[in-house]
Parts: C-alpha cells; structure tokens; sequence
C-alpha cells in the first residue's frame, strides 16, 4: 500500500513538473509575441508619423511608408530570429551528441525550431504593424490621420503592455506605462526630427 501511494507521489511530482515546463514553454512564445507586436507597432507607427511630418500634402505617403516598413520590419525579424534559433539548434544538437541523448525522442522534442521561431516572429510583428495602417487607411485629412494612428497605437501599447504584464505576472499599470511611454517618445522624436529635417530642406 505505501508503494502505491509513493509511485502516486512520484507520478503526481512528475505530471506537475511536465505541466509547469509546457506553461513555461507557451509563456515564452507569447511573451516573444508580445514583444515583437509591439516592436511592429512602434516602429511602423513612427514611421508613418515621420513620414507624415514631412509629406502631409501627400495622403498615400504615409500608407506607403508604414507597409513598406511593415514588409522590411517582418522579413529582418524573421531572418534575424532564424539564423539566432539556428545558432542555438547547432549548440543544443552538440551538447546532445557530446551526453549522446540525441536518439532518445523526449531530447528531438525540446529541440527549438527556426522556421517555426522565424513564422511566428514575422507574423507577431506584421499583426503589430497592421494596427497604424488599418488606423489610417481610410483617412484622407493629414491632421486626423496623425491623431488617429496615435490614438490607436496608444490604446494597442496599452493592450500589449498588459499582456506583457500578465504573462511575467507583474504590475500591469505600471507595465502599460513604460510601454505606452516608450511609444509615445518613439513616435515623438521621430515625427519631431523629421519636421525638423523638413523644415530646413534637407
């Protein structure tokens, strides 16, 4: 009876163990999510409010920029987060053959995949980019359309920055902050340099 109840312990330890390393698995993947929508958002909406800074006579200028910057930014955050995911394959495969764990499938398993790292980073960040674009798709005003892109990135800085929050488990007031902070400076300096290379002719 007591080596029941202890193989019961031991199973009851090991399914514990297994599901706080799946958690911790997924919470990594959408932390990096997070990060990298937030990373689309903020650098394709400052984009766009520089462009607009100087080009505001010119209602496609802005949509233009910001899809081209969302192409550019997607395709360098999967190329960068494939070849980073492939250097990390290529020491955790080395480090199997040296422990020669590499034939047992529960070691192929935990193997990270650089196809997969690179499709879900580009496409986190495109989803982020998506937000500035759709926010100023349809308006022809140039004053409207800076207000509306920052409204919008303000309210998904907000939501990502929460997320963000939630999945690290710390204060999410504090964490939709510093995001929506750090945005707001992005997108300022940038539309505000580029008022100022505009005004003077460069």
């Amino acid at each position: 009876m007591a080596l029941q109840e202890t193989k019961l312990a031991i199973d009851g330890v090991q399914t514990n163990q297994a599901e706080e390393l799946d958690y911790s698995k997924r919470a990594q993947w959408l932390r990096a999510a997070v990060l990298g929508a937030n990373d689309g958002l903020v650098s394709t909406a400052s984009l766009m409010m520089g462009v607009g800074a100087v080009k505001g006579n010119d209602p496609k200028a802005m949509i233009v920029s910001g899809f081209a910057g969302l192409i550019a930014g997607a395709c360098s955050m999967a190329i960068g987060e494939f070849v980073s995911v492939y250097s990390q394959l290529d020491v955790e495969v080395a480090q199997m053959k040296r422990e020669q764990q590499l034939d047992d499938g529960e070691g192929r398993e935990r193997l990270p995949s650089p196809v997969q790292a690179a499709a879900a980073s580009a496409l986190a960040f495109s989803a982020g980019a998506t937000v500035p674009l759709l926010a100023a798709g349809f308006i022809g005003s140039y004053k409207v359309r800076i207000g509306v892109v920052a409204a919008a990135a303000t309210v998904a800085l907000a939501v990502f920055g929460w997320a963000g929050a939630a999945l690290g488990r710390s204060p999410a007031g504090r964490a939709c902050g510093r995001v929506v902070v750090g945005g707001w400076a992005a997108m300022a300096v940038t539309f505000g340099l580029m008022k100022l290379f505009g005004s003077s002719g460069i």
